[in-house]
C-alpha cells in the first residue's frame, strides 16, 4: 500500500487518484499518532486538529508520497519527517489562515482523539517517542480489528472475544479450562482455537505491517520496533 500511494502513472489523473486513495487508507488507519505528536509539542485540540489536516491537504494536493525512497521507505518514518517540516513551515508563515485552518481532508474523530490522548499524559514521553508508541498500537489495533471480522464473518464471534486475552501467550491452564466451559468444548479444543487466533494474528500482522513499508525486507525491523516501543 506505500508503494501504491506513492506510485506515479503516465495518466496524471488515474495515478492522482490512485495515489489519493490508497494515502486516505493509511491516513483513516495512523492518523491519531500525528495528531498525538502536534498535541505533545504544545498545541491545543482545535490547533492539533487544524494542523492535521492542513498537513494531510499538504499531502494529497503535493502528492507528498513521491518522495518516498522506494528502496527503504518507511510510512511511519515518512510522515513523522514530513510533518516535522510541515510544522516548520507553517510557524515561518506564522499566519493562521495558511496553516489548513477549518480545511476537513479527511474526516477525524478528534473528540475521541483528545479522549484518547489524555490518557497518555501522565507520562513524561516526548512528542516522538509518543508518535512511535501510539504508531505501534494502532498498527495492532489495526490487526485485532481485522482479525475480529474475520471471525465474525466466520460466525465466530463469541469464539473470538472468549480467546482475544490469550494473544499474548499468558494464559494458563485455569483460563483454558475457564474458556472450555464458557465455549462448551474441551480444554484440548481450546488450546487447538487459541493456537490458530494467535498463528492468524501474526500472519495479519506481517500483512499489515507490509502495507506501510516499502518492502518485506523491513518487516521484521518494524516488528521489533514495536516491541521496543511498547
Amino acid at each position: 500500500m506505500l508503494a501504491a500511494a506513492g506510485r506515479g502513472g503516465t495518466d496524471g489523473q488515474a495515478s492522482t487518484t490512485h495515489c489519493r486513495r490508497a494515502l486516505e487508507e493509511l491516513i483513516r488507519a495512523y492518523w491519531f499518532p500525528l495528531y498525538a505528536f502536534i498535541r505533545r509539542q504544545g498545541n491545543s485540540p482545535q490547533q492539533a486538529e487544524d494542523l492535521t489536516q492542513g498537513f494531510f491537504a499538504h499531502l494529497l494536493e503535493n502528492r507528498g508520497l513521491t518522495t518516498v525512497d522506494g528502496s527503504r521507505g518507511k510510512f511511519r518514518s515518512f510522515l513523522l519527517a514530513a510533518l516535522k517540516n510541515f510544522m516548520a513551515d507553517q510557524r515561518r508563515k506564522a499566519h493562521a489562515a495558511k496553516r489548513g485552518g477549518s480545511r476537513q481532508v479527511l474526516s477525524l474523530d478528534a473528540i475521541e482523539a483528545e479522549a484518547h490522548y489524555t490518557k497518555e499524559l501522565a507520562d513524561t514521553m516526548t512528542p516522538e517517542r509518543l508518535f512511535e508508541r501510539s504508531w505501534a498500537i494502532a498498527v495492532l489495533n489495526q490487526v485485532l480489528l481485522r482479525l475480529e471480522n474475520e471471525y465474525a464473518k466466520r460466525g465466530k464471534t463469541a469464539v473470538f472475544q472468549a480467546l482475544r486475552h490469550l494473544l499474548d501467550g499468558q494464559a494458563d491452564a485455569k483460563s483454558h479450562a475457564e474458556i472450555a466451559r464458557q465455549l462448551g468444548t474441551s480444554e484440548s479444543a481450546v488450546r487447538v482455537m487459541a493456537h490458530r487466533l494467535r498463528r492468524r494474528y501474526r500472519r495479519l500482522l506481517r500483512e499489515e505491517i507490509i502495507h506501510t513499508v516499502a518492502n518485506e525486507e523491513l518487516v521484521d525491523e518494524e516488528i521489533q520496533h514495536f516491541l521496543e516501543c511498547l
